[in-house]
């Protein structure tokens, strides 16, 4: 979702998004994601998007074994990744937004979230194709967050070509191709999931 070079936008140290409520942030600067500090602003999302981002979030949600490990979901809430390695403090802030993510239930707290994340899932869209396979993809692997879905839409960005599973390997600090998903999404962890890609985007 991000758009042009970060650093032609404003910048925010830490201490000032920490000091910041979440609804007057959102009020003063609109959607954005952080960047080593450069507060991206982001681009309005299809109203496909849309649909499939809260359709999988409710599926995610209904799927959750009442029985098993507590777990939440959440969609477009801020997860703090780790800081950029400069010694300018407004250079240094890493916040994304994910589309969705199942974590466990301990309190929020945007500074430690990423370290509760089970699965986080980006549903492709014009703008983000580069980041959602490239940059998001080493950033989720190097925080070690356990499995990462990337919704891939065709070229009418309308229908669902392919589900993306990824999972960490061995080493703990890159993703290993899982499986692709071609009509269906089937899932066994967090969640034991299977839901039809009709049931995610139809009208």
């Amino acid at each position: 979702m991000t758009v042009s070079n970060p650093d032609a936008h404003p910048r925010i140290t830490a201490e000032e998004f920490l000091a910041t409520e979440p609804d007057s942030f959102s009020s003063t600067f609109g959607d954005v994601e952080i960047i080593d500090g450069a507060v991206v602003r982001l681009m309005a999302q299809s109203e496909a998007h849309s649909r499939v981002v809260r359709r999988l979030g409710a599926a995610l949600e209904d799927a959750r074994d009442p029985a098993g490990p507590c777990l939440r979901v959440g969609s477009d809430v801020a997860v703090r990744f780790a800081d950029a390695d400069d010694r300018r403090t407004d250079h240094r802030l890493n916040v994304r937004y994910p589309d969705i993510f199942v974590r466990d239930c301990e309190p929020y707290d945007v500074n430690t979230v990423r370290d509760h994340i089970a699965l986080i899932v980006e549903v492709v869209s014009k703008s983000t194709v580069d980041t959602d396979t490239s940059e998001k993809h080493t950033l989720y692997a190097r925080t070690g967050i356990p499995a990462y879905l990337i919704v891939h839409f065709d070229k009418s960005w309308e229908i669902i070509d392919r589900i993306e599973e990824y999972r960490l390997d061995w080493s703990g600090l890159r993703y290993m191709p899982h499986k692709v998903h071609r009509t269906a999404l089937v899932l066994d962890t967090p969640v034991t999931l299977a839901i039809t890609f009709d049931a995610l985007h139809r009208p």
